[in-house]
């Protein structure tokens, strides 16, 4: 049990989280950043303006990109079980 096996590993997982976390996090971004923008072109300073696309959008990429990222963590763990015995050995 090398300690190179662990980082490697805890490597892997974050990652892994990095990826599934940007995917959804980024087009939010994005849309709250036209919305901001859109409301200091036109001095509008409603706070619910921004939140409710960005909600939507986030809402969507979940949707769209759920399958994708349910795909990627069982291909993680499965590769986390084939390293087993990489761990114990």
């Amino acid at each position: 049990m090398e300690p190179e096996v662990f980082v490697n590993i805890f490597r892997q997982a974050l990652w892994l989280v990095l990826i599934l976390v940007s995917a959804v996090i980024i087009p939010s971004l994005i849309v709250g950043l036209v919305v901001a923008i859109f409301q200091a072109a036109t001095s509008i300073n409603e706070q619910t303006l921004s939140f409710l696309p960005r909600l939507i959008m986030t809402l969507v990429a979940l949707a769209f990109g759920a399958h994708w990222g349910v795909g990627k963590l069982m291909e993680f763990f499965v590769s986390m079980i084939d390293q087993i015995p990489q761990v114990v050995g």
